[in-house]
């Protein structure tokens, strides 16, 4: 990274490293450290709240495969449907993380396309499941997987970064950056500006937790979640680029469209919670 004139240059390695054979990307690192923060923060969560060890160990599982599957299909499904259900091979590529060349054969890619809504709505479906599999009430895991969930976002948001996609407008403003895999114009780091809200977010929740005014198991954390990050998530698309060609023209785009429902979510959890004191 160098800087021009007043604008950030930005070109790194998406590879951070090689281990024989396989490539491991940025991105991929990015979201294995916001997951393990989010597990090292429920777990220390669920301590603090003498919940029982073995119900916590099988939670990862549920949510990493929930967040992955609902993330992808999100993808798959509301931004690029006219591609992956036109046929079985991109049926099959919406699946499996691979891509089948027009020459012939199988090409592994990794999940090239997730998208934080089907992500959150997977999350949702697998925590559902796992409370009825461990007898714990719904609120109480999603209220301490919501106080987490900012921190893993925030790193996703980084990875996205570091692969120079979900970029902003082009702007003159000092601490644009220009993304040198896509043009030379200067860009808002859209990427960046998520990442840092999120992270103000991680450390908001945290703080109303440490109060303990407002107990885990009423919805506050996941109504709080959802409005912050998806309330943000709406303003934010105003600076950000089309990610596919349909949005072009359309008043509102398809992330600001997905983010009004988890917005009237969050508020309803949140008045639900403060009306359950009263």
């Amino acid at each position: 990274m160098i800087t021009s004139l007043s604008y950030i240059v930005w070109n790194p390695d998406i590879t951070a490293f090689h281990l024989s054979f396989l490539s491991i990307r940025w991105y991929s690192l990015c979201w294995l450290v916001g997951l393990l923060g989010a597990y090292l923060i429920v777990k220390w969560l669920y301590n603090d709240q003498k919940i029982a060890r073995e119900k916590f160990d099988p939670l990862f599982l549920y949510c990493f495969i929930g967040v992955l599957i609902g993330a992808r299909l999100g993808h798959c499904l509301f931004y690029e449907p006219s591609y992956f259900l036109s046929s079985g091979k991109h049926i099959v590529e919406m699946i499996l993380p691979i891509h089948f060349r027009q020459s012939g054969g199988v090409e592994f890619t990794g999940y090239e396309g997730l998208a934080s809504h089907g992500g959150t709505i997977g999350l949702i479906l697998a925590i559902i499941l796992y409370c009825r599999r461990y007898k714990l009430t719904f609120f109480t895991v999603i209220d301490n997987i919501a106080i987490a969930t900012p921190l893993t976002a925030c790193f996703i948001r980084l990875g996205n970064l570091m692969n120079s996609e979900i970029i902003g407008k082009p702007t003159d403003v000092a601490w644009a950056f220009i993304f040198e895999r896509v043009d030379m114009l200067p860009r808002h780091p859209a990427q960046l500006y998520e990442a840092l809200a999120y992270l103000v977010f991680f450390f908001v929740g945290l703080w109303f937790y440490k109060r303990r005014k407002t107990p885990v198991g009423k919805g506050f954390y996941f109504g709080l979640c959802l409005l912050l990050i998806f309330l943000f998530r709406f303003f934010v698309e105003y600076v950000k680029i089309e990610q596919v060609d349909f949005e072009k023209g359309m008043i509102l785009n398809m992330g600001q469209l997905l983010s009004i429902p988890f917005v009237l979510i969050g508020a309803w959890c949140i008045w639900r919670a403060k009306k359950s004191k009263i």
